[in-house]
Parts: C-alpha cells; sequence; structure tokens
C-alpha cells in the first residue's frame, strides 16, 4: 500500500520553497511562479489546511538587484545581499496574497531560535497564534545577522526545524528538480525517480548530491531535512515546484516527487526527541492526584497538582516530575521558570495572574510538551 496516504490526511503543512524556483535562476524574483504558488497555499488554505511557508531567495534577490551575477563569498556581502532581498521578497508575498485577502506575517529566525528551550517555545507559542488567526507565517532565516547561518545554514533544514516546531503532519520541499533521483539527472540520463523510501533508510545518502550555484542545500541537505522532520513524525515530499498545480496534486496523494516517510506515528516520534533531546534542570514533585492525570489520564499537568519545585531553571527548560516517594513519573518542557513555578505551585490556574502579575499559559507542562518516564 502507498505511503502517499500519510499526505493525504496531513493537515498542517510547512512548505518550503526554494532559491532557484524563486529568483528564476538568477534573473530576479519569478512573479508568475509565485502567482501560481500563492493560489495553491490559498487554495488550501480555503480547505482547512494550516500552512507555514519558509522561503528562500532573499540573498538571492539581493544580489539581483544590486547587480551581483555570483553569490559573494565575504559574509558581510551574503548580508547586505539579505538585508536588500528580504523587503523584495515579503513585499512580493504580500501583494500576491492580497488577490485571495490572506494575512501573512514575517517570521525571520536562526537555528539558535529553535535549538534553546525558550526561544523554541516563544517562537512555537507565536506560530500557533499566527495559525489561529488564520495567517500565514513567511519564514527565512535572519541571514542579515547570523553569520553561522550563512556560513553552514540551509532552509532545508530550517523548514524541517519548523516541522518540529508546530508539530505539522507534512514537509513539502520545492525544488527545481522533479524529486530525488538515485543518482544526479544531470549527469546520468538513465537516472530514475524515487517515489517513496523510509527516511531514515541509509541508501539515501548515496543518492544525494550537492547544490546548485544559487541555493546553499541540494539533495543532502533535504534528506538530511527530511530525517530531521521524521524524529516528530512528519514526512517530506521532495517535489518539483514548476508542476503545474503541484501543492494540490500532492494533497491528492498524486504519485509525483519523492516521498520520504517518517516510520513512527507523530505524537510517539516527537515524545521521543523530547525525551532525549534535553537534559533536565529541575524537579516539581506532584501530588497523587496529579500522577493520576499524568499518567491514566494522558492530560497536561497544573500548577494545583505540584507540592515542591527544586533547580533553577527558565521557561522551555526540561524538569523531571516525580512523586512523593521520588520515583520519576514524567518529564517535559516547563512554561514558567523555576521561581515563578514555586509562587504558583499548589494553587488552581485562576490565581495564575493574580500571584505573577501575567498568565501566559493555564498548565506548567502542557501534555504535547510531556512523556511519560
Amino acid at each position: 500500500m502507498s505511503k502517499r496516504q500519510l499526505v493525504t490526511q496531513s493537515r498542517r503543512w510547512v512548505i518550503k520553497i526554494g532559491s532557484a524556483l524563486l529568483t528564476d535562476n538568477g534573473r530576479g524574483l519569478d512573479q508568475k511562479a509565485m502567482a501560481a504558488w500563492v493560489e495553491q497555499i490559498a487554495a488550501l488554505s480555503k480547505k482547512g489546511y494550516e500552512v507555514v511557508l519558509v522561503s528562500s531567495g532573499a540573498v538571492a534577490a539581493g544580489m539581483t538587484r544590486l547587480g551581483w551575477k555570483s553569490r559573494p563569498k565575504a559574509i558581510h556581502e551574503q548580508q547586505a545581499a539579505a538585508a536588500v532581498g528580504q523587503s523584495l521578497l515579503i513585499q512580493a508575498y504580500e501583494q500576491e496574497f492580497q488577490r485571495y485577502s490572506k494575512k501573512i506575517a514575517q517570521v525571520l529566525l536562526d537555528h539558535d531560535d529553535l535549538s534553546s528551550r525558550q526561544r523554541y517555545l516563544n517562537a512555537r507559542s507565536t506560530l500557533r497564534t499566527l495559525m489561529n488567526l488564520d495567517v500565514i507565517p513567511i519564514i527565512n532565516e535572519n541571514d542579515t545577522v547570523v553569520t553561522d547561518e550563512i556560513r553552514f545554514g540551509d532552509n532545508d533544514t530550517l523548514a524541517a526545524l519548523v516541522a518540529n516546531l508546530i508539530e505539522a503532519d507534512t514537509l513539502c520541499i520545492l525544488t527545481d528538480q522533479k524529486g530525488m533521483f538515485d543518482s544526479d539527472p544531470r549527469q546520468n540520463a538513465l537516472a530514475e525517480l524515487l517515489f517513496e523510501k523510509p527516511a531514515l533508510s541509509p541508501e539515501l545518502d548515496n543518492m544525494a548530491t550537492s547544490g546548485g550555484a544559487l541555493g546553499r542545500g541540494g539533495m543532502i541537505s533535504k534528506v538530511r531535512a527530511a530525517r530531521l522532520a521524521a524524529r516528530s513524525g512528519a514526512s517530506t515530499v521532495i517535489v518539483g515546484g514548476k508542476i503545474p498545480d503541484v501543492l494540490p496534486k500532492v494533497a491528492n496523494g498524486d504519485m509525483i516527487g519523492t516521498l520520504l516517510y517518517a516510520d513512527q506515528q507523530p505524537i510517539a516520534a516527537r515524545k521521543r526527541w523530547l525525551a532525549g533531546q534535553l537534559q533536565s534542570r529541575g524537579v516539581v514533585t506532584v501530588d497523587d492526584g496529579a500522577v493520576s492525570v499524568l499518567r491514566d489520564k494522558g492530560k497536561s499537568l497544573l500548577p494545583v497538582g505540584v507540592k515542591a519545585v527544586s533547580g533553577h531553571f527558565t521557561r522551555g527548560d526540561m524538569v523531571v516530575c516525580k512523586d512523593a516517594r521520588g520515583s520519576e513519573i514524567a518529564r517535559g518542557l516547563v512554561n514558567y521558570n523555576s521561581d515563578d513555578a514555586r509562587k504558583i505551585m499548589g494553587q488552581p490556574t485562576t490565581k495564575i495572574e493574580t500571584l505573577l502579575g501575567y498568565k501566559d499559559f493555564d498548565e506548567l507542562i502542557h501534555r504535547d510538551n510531556l512523556v511519560l518516564s
């Protein structure tokens, strides 16, 4: 049975569009192509899909505006090109999405935003709020100020990290190739398109090739991205962005592009990632009622169920939940720092704002960020 059903059943997507597509191979932003993708994204959104767009193209668009024929090697020149190009890119998207009365939001991230525990939760909350408001976030790397991202990063990886962040079902990478081939089609006329493979399949490493002149990725980065996305249960489709109606076809399960599918269910995969990703920074001791709620009902941990707090942690840190006998029950990402957790422990949710002067969350640890031990 085809794994394409995983995609047809998904409703939360991260769509990544690469530089070579957006900039028409270096000849400025391809407005006609952008208009087609925006129309397709707007149609998906109208059908109830939640879409986050990760868009390359800022550096390449800036290069065109500055009259540069090749990507500069100096970091400060790459940053300058990104600064010039980013405004052009977002302006073009704003113009196209307005045709469908769709609101967009520009979000500039770097990989540190998604590896720092506190910034991870901040970014997650912001993106979820935007999606709840029916706003389409358009994400790019913060190339203007983050030198490491220009030197080593790529938007394929960023898109995969965003898929982890928002718990997306599908990562769709639009590229200038039809998909992933068993060898480089630019060098081997007999190369065959791969239709479906497990994202963790080791044979993919030998099939991937390096990137072109405009992009920083290539198939190597797309395989890496698929594996990152798979750790939270998202499947990845690598597909040609110039295929007519490409996004509706992918959503319908058409056999186009390459599907690198996750081997685990999303919840199980993401919680395994949470369990192994971070070191614990503190301990919260919970009462027997909270133990039952966590273990038997799969619910979030509320402050009222907490009896003691130890250690020093900030929002987004991993903390361990223990029962009164000291046995570990669960661990998860905490929504309040240790000082605030001590102030609200044992208290009902209705008193959080009075005690702290603010209330960002009802839960001390949300069930989506908690894994049983």
